[in-house]
């Protein structure tokens, strides 16, 4: 089956008797016993197990193409659940360039619960396995990151690993699984921040991690889930599910104009370089494109001039919305350094852009007037 009819078909099944087409919303946080009282597997309370929550596991599940799925209320929920699966003492190697609030995540929770972290280069193998030490349990895969766009080799990486006896995830949020399936070039887990691409609308926030196999550690992760409660509400969930059912083609456009405006950027005179896996030019083409089936949505670049000019270009679109996040059907940009606070390492000339639906010459004109 095609992903494009996974997407759609996939979990309408599951908890739902009456046949709908789009199953309904279940509000009810308790379930009724059976006379032989509560059995396992049986639905009890809704922050262990709810209809909608278990529709938009096997919907993301089947996706990626994994063997279960738990979904939370945030991406930072998820990650925080992977991260506390791990034991006291235990060491992780992390991108240099991942995402902010990971990076945090990291730093001022788990570090001082007694997590080991290195931050480290992850463009280059080598430098992960001269950074592996006997009680490394996970390497923190994040590809393209963000927003530098670097490229790591996933399944080089994952081989690695395997040898060493190390666990995998790879932070699945912006290629999607319509450009990029982890868990088949050896990754563990994948992680999802679902208020992106698969929410698509900037209206739902949620996380997910869809693990290759339903094996101790994913279910001390649905332990966590269940006891900590950061689960998603059975509305997001809905939204969740019935926004997927476009993802496939919502993508197809966010890959096509994101390359026209690539293209469009890499020649503009106050352009002085492009962060985008699908040009040429990129370090890390011949690796995306080894394991990505397109190049996604996402597009970081640095002007020619200083963060107060990044600044003025920023505020000077009218179509595209100056916003964190990213994404959603509209466009957005932001100065990245300013959204990512104190600790940033991004270039403070950088841009970066989520690509939306919008005509894609609407969009090259207006970044026209805001580059002037």
């Amino acid at each position: 089956m095609r992903i494009e009819t996974k997407a759609i078909h996939a979990g309408l099944d599951i908890e739902n008797d009456s046949k709908a087409i789009v199953p309904p919303i279940h509000t009810s946080t308790v379930f009724e016993h059976s006379e032989q009282g509560f059995q396992e597997g049986d639905l009890n309370y809704t922050r262990y197990s709810n209809p909608n929550r278990l529709q938009l596991e096997a919907l993301l599940t089947e996706l990626e193409g994994g063997e279960a799925c738990a979904a939370f209320s945030a991406g930072v929920a998820a990650a925080s659940a992977v991260f506390q699966a791990l034991k006291h003492g235990d060491h992780i190697l992390v991108p240099s360039d991942v995402y902010a609030g990971n990076r945090n995540l990291v730093e001022k929770v788990m570090q001082p619960w007694g997590l080991e972290a290195d931050f480290i280069d992850m463009t280059s193998v080598k430098n992960i396995e001269e950074a592996l030490n006997e009680n490394t349990r996970l390497i923190w895969i994040e590809t393209p990151s963000n927003p530098m766009m670097n490229i790591t080799d996933i399944e080089a990486v994952c081989d690695l690993a395997q040898k060493n006896d190390v666990l995998t995830c790879v932070d699945n949020t912006w290629p999607t699984p319509i450009n990029q399936l982890p868990l088949e070039l050896g990754a563990d887990l994948v992680l999802h921040s679902t208020t992106k691409y698969f929410g698509g609308h900037s209206d739902i926030l949620g996380g997910a991690i869809i693990a290759k196999e339903a094996n101790d550690f994913f279910e001390r992760i649905r332990e966590i889930q269940q006891l900590g409660g950061a689960v998603p509400s059975p509305r997001d969930c809905w939204l969740l599910c019935r926004s997927t059912r476009t993802l496939p083609y919502r993508m197809r456009g966010h890959n096509e104009h994101a390359a026209y405006l690539a293209k469009f950027l890499q020649n503009h005179p106050k352009v002085e370089k492009v962060f985008y896996p699908g040009l040429a030019t990129h370090a890390g083409h011949e690796i995306a494109k080894k394991q990505m089936s397109d190049f996604g949505g996402m597009i970081s670049f640095l002007i020619a001039g200083n963060a107060e000019e990044a600044h003025h270009i920023v505020a000077g679109s009218t179509l595209i919305k100056r916003a964190t996040s990213l994404g959603g059907v509209e466009s957005t940009w932001e100065h990245r350094r300013s959204s990512e606070g104190e600790g940033s390492i991004t270039p403070e000339n950088l841009i970066r852009i989520s690509v939306g639906l919008e005509h894609p010459d609407d969009l090259m004109e207006d970044l026209e007037r805001a580059l002037g």
